[in-house]
Parts: C-alpha cells; sequence; structure tokens
C-alpha cells in the first residue's frame, strides 16, 4: 500500500519572495530617504518652509492631485494609464460653472459634473478595453478633445462662479480648521483605500494588472475591471474639477493642464508599478506630498513654473528607474 508523500518545500520559490519583499522595501526605502533628504534641504535654504502655515499650503495644493492619484493608482495597478485626466478635470469644473451661470442649482450642476466625468472615464476604459486601443493612445486623443472643447466653448476665457452654496462646500474656507480641500481628500482616500484594500473588488484589481490571462481563467471580468477603474478616475477627477471651481471662484478652460504629470509621479513615487499588479493608496499619498513638498519649496525659493515642470519630469524618470531595478531583482 503506497503512503502519501507530504509536499516537499519549494526552496527555490521562498528565495524569490524574499527578494521580492527586499528588492521592494530596498527602492521605496531610497524614495522616501530622497524625501527627507529634499524636506531638509527646503528646511535649510528656505526658513520658512518649516512652519504650520506652508504645511497647511502643501494640503491644501496637494488636495486635488491626491484625489485624481488615488484614482490613478487603481487604473495603473490594472496596467493601464490616463493622460487624460487634467482636460477631464479642466473640463468637468467648467460645465458646472457654466451650468450654474444658466442658473442650475449648485447641486444637479455639481451632479452633471460627476457624470460627464464618469462618461469621460466609461469612454477611455471602453475603447481601451472593448476596441483594443492602447490606453496611451486613447487618452491621449481626449486630453486633447476635452481640452480643446474647454477652449472652444469659453472663448479660453473662466467662467465665473457665484453660488455661495457650492463655495462652502467645495471652497476654500475651513472646517474644523482644516481646509475643505482636505477634507474631501480624506473622503476619496478612505473609499480608495476601502476600495482596494479591503473589498473583493480590491482583490480583482490586482489580479487584472498582474496577470490578465490567469485572472481571466479565475473568472474574472477583466474589461469590466478596467473599465471600472476608468469610471472611478473619472468621477474623481470631476471632485478634483468641482474643487478648483470654490477655491478660484471660477471653472478654468486650463486649471486641470499637466495635473496628469503630478498624479502619475505621485503614484509611481508612492511604489506603484507602472507596468500593473502593484501598488498602494498609502504610498500614493507619501507620494503626493512629496510632489506638493517640492513644488512649495521650490516656489519659496523663487523657482518659476518651468522648473519646478523639469524637477517633476525628473522625479518621475528616477521613480520608475528605480522600479525597474527593484522588478530585475524580482526574477
Amino acid at each position: 500500500m503506497l503512503r502519501r508523500l507530504s509536499p516537499i518545500p519549494d526552496v527555490d520559490s521562498n528565495r524569490k519572495q524574499r527578494r521580492i519583499s527586499v528588492g521592494s522595501l530596498g527602492s521605496q526605502g531610497l524614495i522616501y530617504a530622497i524625501f527627507v533628504v529634499i524636506i531638509g534641504f527646503f528646511m535649510i535654504f528656505a526658513p520658512n518652509f518649516a512652519t504650520a502655515t506652508t504645511f497647511a499650503d502643501i494640503g491644501r495644493e496637494t488636495a486635488v492631485t491626491t484625489i485624481v492619484a488615488v484614482g490613478m493608482t487603481l487604473v495603473i495597478i490594472t496596467a493601464e494609464i490616463d493622460l487624460s485626466i487634467g482636460s477631464t478635470v479642466s473640463f468637468t469644473g467648467l460645465m458646472a460653472a457654466i451650468l450654474m451661470q444658466s442658473h442650475v442649482g449648485w447641486l444637479p450642476a455639481s451632479l452633471a459634473s460627476l457624470a460627464i466625468g464618469a462618461l469621460i472615464g466609461a469612454l477611455n476604459g471602453f475603447v481601451t478595453t472593448y476596441v483594443g486601443v492602447p490606453s496611451f493612445l486613447v487618452t491621449l486623443g481626449t486630453m486633447e478633445i476635452f481640452g480643446g472643447l474647454a477652449q472652444i466653448i469659453t472663448g479660453s476665457m473662466p467662467v465665473p462662479v457665484d453660488s455661495v452654496s457650492f463655495g462652502n462646500i467645495f471652497g476654500d474656507n475651513a472646517l474644523l480648521g482644516i481646509p475643505i480641500p482636505v477634507w474631501w481628500t480624506l473622503i476619496i482616500v478612505v473609499l480608495g483605500f476601502v476600495l482596494l484594500h479591503r473589498s473583493v473588488f480590491g482583490r480583482w484589481i490586482y489580479a487584472t494588472g498582474g496577470n490578465k490571462t490567469a485572472a481571466r481563467f479565475s473568472g474574472i471580468q477583466v474589461n469590466r475591471i478596467k473599465m471600472y477603474c476608468f469610471i472611478l478616475l473619472g468621477i474623481f477627477g470631476a471632485v478634483g474639477g468641482l474643487i478648483l471651481d470654490g477655491r478660484f471662484g471660477a471653472g478654468d478652460p486650463s486649471v486641470g493642464n499637466g495635473m496628469e504629470l503630478d498624479a502619475i509621479a505621485a503614484t509611481i513615487l508612492g511604489g506603484t508599478n507602472l507596468f500593473g499588479g502593484r501598488g498602494t493608496i498609502v504610498g500614493t499619498i507619501i507620494g503626493s506630498i512629496f510632489i506638493g513638498s517640492v513644488s512649495v519649496g521650490l516656489i519659496m525659493l523663487g523657482a518659476g513654473a518651468e522648473l519646478q515642470t523639469v524637477v517633476k519630469g525628473a522625479i518621475i524618470i528616477g521613480a520608475v528607474a528605480l522600479n525597474k531595478i527593484s522588478d530585475k531583482r524580482r526574477v
């Protein structure tokens, strides 16, 4: 009579898992160390940097970027990307402002803005997943379409927002000493954290980005998951557009220009793999604070917008390079 043999431990697999952990911690640890060094640099050479007012400014400046980056994290984990989110922020905020100027109440106008954001996300997701066009090209096209429409509709001029109630909900005033935009950021961050880390939907997102074929064989509707992530990003972008309307008192057709760069930078800096399958909401928040701190610090040192763009681009390249090095160590 044959005895059932106990399985032999997979030593190579265990070693590989250890290498994965060490590689991931190494790359992220280096990014966080650079973050600390940069903060120290600003504290030394920009004396007013280490103040409560500056930290409040960083929170206010990074609010919309963080909201957008949470949605970008979901999309990138599925191994896709959205370059149109800056145009989505501008266009949805602008449409809300136009509706309110046309005597539509602030609440219907805000809901319409969220619906438009969801439709833009659905368009990106549908063409990417069901038509089969790479998301890079799809969202590059929609970035130009909705960015151009925003300019055409208003003649490149801002549209004033006069609703007091809207300003109280989305404006720059404070609640319990905390700016309203930061409260909206906390709401979106908690929602993103629960979806990604505390739900079955989150496990499906990771599976979709980690191994699409295996996910399909497991019964996961891969295309549908990607669609939902694009839609969520579009909605989060619309929330960002509403916040910027409230902050500046107008819908600006160019207010979201370059925001996709900040969101992608924050996401990658936070440890999300640009090629899918890995990432966290907490890491994205840290990445967003990193980007916001650099922007505010450079402004305090007298740097112009051009230099800020150069620095952000260099940060993205560096973060992706570190991710790539980390991935090679995993093999």
